[in-house]
């Protein structure tokens, strides 16, 4: 499972429930366990489960080193009432587990979650008919299928300037008078340009159940872009959806400690653990995460992304994101992270937790303030430590202002200006950017290697247990047993015939001789 992920795609939250819980089911280990005297076969205690599974999950790329105990705790408390593990009497339901000798079994089966489904063309041109209903001139085609160059946003100057040369021979035949371009077209040319490049960047057939288009809003992309401060910071016009003055005195307290310019008042022991308290109870307290509940899905699919061979595309891709944020939830996002982040690296930054360091402490009080669901999420905790981990480590990177995109948008209008397009949709003048990771396929191949994915992934795991050797033999068999009832196909093509599964396990072990022999004892007749 660690090799592997869940690509990116609608639902991606519930394809990675699944995927962990499929793992956590083929993959813990059982034996028998004592309790009150009687004993129980093929269960396993809490201590063991959360062990196992901690270990799994910050060796996951989709959820990190980053997971602390406690969080993993917490997902077997969402196993046990969701009846993917039950206690050893049957009971399920609750949230009633911790870290202790309690004895927890699986039942017969583990539910999945099931995914909607909706018919290939109708999320092919969910986005194009978005277009349509809206009496607009613009259109979202497919995206062309490029060869992939390098990571990053890349422009093919040969595709540049086939696109200058069929202009110029366009333009010397038909000369067209400059049109008037009117603040929609503005702004339905920023909704377009930015919908191409997400859907360019997460390789994805079509941005359905991603993001909705009518979430696109171009007013909040041309604001952040334009009004910032020298360091990046988003302006805000209006006062009153500011960060509170005593909120941003404590937030400059603490990213400065201990040199602050803004808070002179005395300090006392334990005066800098008030501060962060102050802060913490101020985020916790909004109505909604930073990155809203509507941009929930989108955010959880850059996820996929964070991979160490794919940073690059993954700040690039978090970059748009954050662009589509209302501007003063993207100004709280910036100076959340810029404090976090310092307040980290800080050496001279007190203990604020007596049982965690300062990085796990910001990632653990702030993920749910940065990414939430409206409706109640299995993985909502592990995936958003995931992302604020990130954000942390780029956000100065994530949180600027991407130059590409203004220049791609003011080409792209001055051709729709000087009429070298007709309809501004209908064919996108600035070439998209490439990527060498992702390659677009059909709806059917998708659903194909998302079949081949989790069947391989199953198969590496019982790879895994034939080739533990830390495992004792007994328990290597009812491991073997246990998966070839739970998948049978695929077990079953890794052993063909009972010969090799026999060879597996060598020659039967040879019947030791007792270790005393009793010999009948002879009888002699007494001869006098």
């Amino acid at each position: 499972m660690e090799r592997r992920g869940v690509p990116p795609g609608p639902y991606r939250a519930t394809k990675l429930w699944n995927e962990v819980t499929t793992s956590f089911r083929a993959g813990m280990p059982l034996r028998k366990h004592r309790q009150h005297f009687k004993k129980y076969g093929n269960c396993f205690t809490a201590g063991e489960a959360v062990d196992w599974l901690y270990d799994l999950l910050r060796n996951n790329s989709n959820f990190g080193p980053e997971v602390t105990r406690q969080q993993t705790i917490q997902l077997l408390r969402k196993f046990l009432k969701n009846h993917v593990i039950e206690d050893i009497k049957g009971r399920w339901g609750s949230e009633n587990l911790y870290d202790n000798s309690q004895l927890f079994r699986f039942p017969a089966n583990s539910p999945l979650k099931t995914l909607p489904r909706r018919h290939p063309e109708l999320r092919k041109h969910s986005i194009e008919n978005f277009f349509k209903d809206k009496d607009s001139i613009f259109k979202l085609r497919n995206l062309p299928r490029r060869t992939p160059k390098k990571h990053g946003l890349q422009f093919s100057q040969e595709d540049t300037e086939n696109m200058n040369c069929e202009i110029i021979n366009e333009d010397e035949e038909n000369s067209v008078d400059d049109r008037e371009i009117s603040e929609k077209d503005v702004e339905e040319v920023w909704r377009y340009i930015i919908l191409l490049y997400l859907q360019t960047i997460l390789g994805v057939s079509s941005l359905e159940e991603v993001i909705n288009p009518k979430q696109v809003i171009p007013q909040y992309i041309m604001y952040n872009m334009t009004n910032t401060s020298k360091h990046g910071v988003v302006i805000l016009q209006d006062k009153s959806d500011d960060l509170p003055h005593w909120v941003l005195s404590a937030m400059k307290c603490l990213a400065n400690w201990p040199r602050s310019n803004d808070m002179n008042n005395p300090t006392y022991v334990g005066f800098e653990r008030d501060v962060f308290r102050t802060i913490a109870d101020y985020f916790l307290d909004l109505p909604e995460p930073l990155l809203t509940f509507e941009y929930y899905e989108l955010f959880v699919n850059i996820l996929g992304l964070l991979q160490p061979h794919l940073e690059r595309v993954a700040i690039n891709a978090l970059q748009l994101c954050c662009l589509l944020l209302p501007p003063p939830n993207r100004r709280k996002l910036q100076l959340l992270m810029r404090m976090i982040s310092r307040m980290s690296q800080n050496v001279d930054m007190p203990q604020l937790h007596d049982a965690m360091g300062t990085r796990s402490l910001m990632i653990h009080t702030f993920s749910r303030c940065v990414l939430c669901c409206a409706e109640e999420v299995d993985l909502d905790e592990l995936l958003a430590a995931r992302l604020v981990s990130f954000l942390m480590d780029h956000h100065q990177e994530i949180l600027q202002v991407p130059s590409y995109l203004q220049t791609a948008v003011e080409k792209h209008l001055d051709y729709l200006k000087k009429g070298h397009i007709k309809n501004p949709g209908d064919e996108l003048i600035v070439p998209l950017p490439t990527y060498s990771y992702c390659k677009q396929i059909s709806a059917q191949e998708f659903d194909e290697q998302k079949v081949s994915t989790s069947q391989d992934a199953i198969a590496e795991l019982l790879e895994n247990i034939i080739r533990n050797k830390s495992l004792p033999l007994k328990e290597k068999r009812k491991k073997l047993k246990q998966f070839q009832k739970e998948y049978p196909l695929i077990y079953q093509k890794r052993f063909p015939t009972t010969e090799s599964e026999a060879a597996l396990f060598g020659d039967k072990p040879t019947i030791k001789q007792p270790m005393l022999i009793l010999r009948k004892p002879k009888f002699h007749s007494v001869r006098y």
